[in-house]
């Protein structure tokens, strides 16, 4: 089994805890908005921003232990790809 996969794996176990399901869509904002929602549910320590991107451009490599950034970094990607497929 490759990293990505267990990666993607623990993404899914983490998406299925109590509580996941309780992102709602905001009033305003549309899918980016649910997706920017979700992605803040699931990283609730994460100061996000307004954009996305800013996260991965701003983002100090090797500011976390290296299992902590590579899922960091995966879903702050995914939601972005999520968003941009919307459009």
């Amino acid at each position: 089994m490759s990293r990505v996969t267990r990666l993607l794996d623990y993404v899914r176990q983490r998406q299925k805890r109590p509580g996941a399901a309780a992102v709602r869509v905001p009033v305003q904002g549309g899918h980016a908005g649910l997706v920017h929602s979700e992605l803040a549910a699931e990283l609730p320590d994460e100061d996000l921003g307004e954009e996305l991107a800013d996260c991965l451009v701003l983002y100090e490599m090797g500011s976390k232990p290296r299992c902590e950034e590579v899922e960091f970094l995966d879903l702050v990607q995914e939601a972005i790809d999520r968003i941009e497929e919307a459009q």
